[in-house]
Protein backbone atom coordinates (compact mmCIF):
# COMPACT_ATOMS: atom_id res chain seq x y z
CA UNK A 1 0.00 0.00 0.00
CA UNK A 2 1.73 3.36 -1.05
CA UNK A 3 3.34 5.25 1.80
CA UNK A 4 4.20 8.36 -0.11
CA UNK A 5 2.78 10.59 -2.20
CA UNK A 6 3.09 9.59 -6.32
CA UNK A 7 5.73 12.64 -7.19
CA UNK A 8 3.93 12.17 -10.57
CA UNK A 9 -0.01 11.67 -10.58
CA UNK A 10 -1.93 9.27 -12.91
CA UNK A 11 -3.67 10.19 -15.80
CA UNK A 12 -7.44 9.97 -15.40
CA UNK A 13 -7.25 7.50 -18.47
CA UNK A 14 -5.10 5.18 -16.19
CA UNK A 15 -7.32 5.39 -13.21
CA UNK A 16 -10.34 4.80 -15.41
CA UNK A 17 -8.80 1.33 -17.12
CA UNK A 18 -7.42 0.09 -12.98
CA UNK A 19 -8.67 -3.31 -12.65
CA UNK A 20 -10.41 -4.11 -9.22
CA UNK A 21 -10.69 -2.57 -6.54
CA UNK A 22 -8.38 1.10 -6.18
CA UNK A 23 -8.45 3.59 -2.87
CA UNK A 24 -7.35 7.16 -4.17
CA UNK A 25 -5.77 9.42 -1.69
CA UNK A 26 -5.79 13.16 -2.58
CA UNK A 27 -3.86 14.81 -0.06
CA UNK A 28 -0.76 16.38 0.82
CA UNK A 29 2.08 16.03 3.28
CA UNK A 30 2.41 19.46 4.39
CA UNK A 31 -1.81 18.98 5.22
CA UNK A 32 -1.95 18.21 9.01
CA UNK A 33 -5.97 16.68 8.14
CA UNK A 34 -3.81 14.60 5.95
CA UNK A 35 -1.36 13.94 8.45
CA UNK A 36 -3.78 13.28 10.85
CA UNK A 37 -5.62 10.73 8.53
CA UNK A 38 -2.86 8.49 8.10
CA UNK A 39 -3.17 6.34 11.40
CA UNK A 40 -7.04 6.58 10.69
CA UNK A 41 -6.74 5.03 7.07
CA UNK A 42 -3.63 2.38 8.13
CA UNK A 43 -6.48 1.20 10.58
CA UNK A 44 -9.02 0.67 8.34
CA UNK A 45 -6.27 -0.83 5.36
CA UNK A 46 -5.03 -3.17 8.01
CA UNK A 47 -5.27 -6.77 6.64
CA UNK A 48 -6.85 -5.75 3.01
CA UNK A 49 -6.31 -8.03 0.87
CA UNK A 50 -6.29 -7.09 -3.55
CA UNK A 51 -7.01 -3.18 -2.50
CA UNK A 52 -5.05 -1.20 -4.27
CA UNK A 53 -3.97 2.65 -2.75
CA UNK A 54 -2.74 5.32 -4.27
CA UNK A 55 -1.82 8.45 -2.46
CA UNK A 56 -1.89 11.50 -4.95
CA UNK A 57 -0.03 14.40 -4.34
CA UNK A 58 -2.53 17.16 -5.21
CA UNK A 59 -2.86 20.90 -5.02
CA UNK A 60 -3.42 23.89 -7.22
CA UNK A 61 -3.83 22.97 -11.22
CA UNK A 62 -3.31 19.12 -10.33
CA UNK A 63 -5.50 17.57 -13.37
CA UNK A 64 -6.63 14.46 -11.65
CA UNK A 65 -7.57 15.89 -8.53
CA UNK A 66 -9.85 18.75 -10.55
CA UNK A 67 -11.33 15.67 -12.11
CA UNK A 68 -12.97 14.17 -9.38
CA UNK A 69 -13.73 17.67 -7.98
CA UNK A 70 -11.67 17.30 -4.90
CA UNK A 71 -12.34 20.32 -2.54
CA UNK A 72 -10.84 19.49 0.82
CA UNK A 73 -7.83 16.83 1.99
CA UNK A 74 -7.83 14.32 2.40
CA UNK A 75 -10.30 12.79 0.40
CA UNK A 76 -10.22 8.90 -0.08
CA UNK A 77 -12.22 7.53 -3.22
CA UNK A 78 -12.93 3.82 -3.74
CA UNK A 79 -12.98 3.31 -7.28
CA UNK A 80 -13.21 -0.25 -8.74
CA UNK A 81 -12.73 -0.93 -12.47
CA UNK A 82 -12.30 2.47 -12.72
CA UNK A 83 -15.90 3.89 -11.71
CA UNK A 84 -16.15 5.58 -8.42
CA UNK A 85 -17.95 4.03 -5.92
CA UNK A 86 -18.11 5.88 -3.05
CA UNK A 87 -15.78 8.63 -1.11
CA UNK A 88 -15.22 9.83 2.18
CA UNK A 89 -13.59 13.63 2.73
CA UNK A 90 -11.82 14.08 5.77
CA UNK A 91 -12.51 10.96 7.95
CA UNK A 92 -12.68 11.41 11.96
CA UNK A 93 -12.60 7.59 12.58
CA UNK A 94 -11.51 4.44 10.97
CA UNK A 95 -15.06 2.96 10.20
CA UNK A 96 -15.82 5.76 8.02
CA UNK A 97 -13.05 4.40 5.37
CA UNK A 98 -14.02 0.95 6.04
CA UNK A 99 -18.08 1.39 5.51
CA UNK A 100 -16.63 2.92 2.12
CA UNK A 101 -14.58 -0.20 1.42
CA UNK A 102 -17.31 -2.60 2.40
CA UNK A 103 -19.19 -1.10 -0.82
CA UNK A 104 -16.45 -2.58 -2.97
CA UNK A 105 -18.55 -6.29 -2.92
CA UNK A 106 -22.12 -5.23 -3.94
CA UNK A 107 -23.28 -5.13 -6.70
Amino acid sequence: MGEDYLEREPARSEIDQLPGATLLEFGSPYCGHCQRAQALIAQALAGEVGLRHIKIFDGPGRALGRSFVIKLWPSLILVVDGAEIARVVRPQDAAAITQILALRDSD
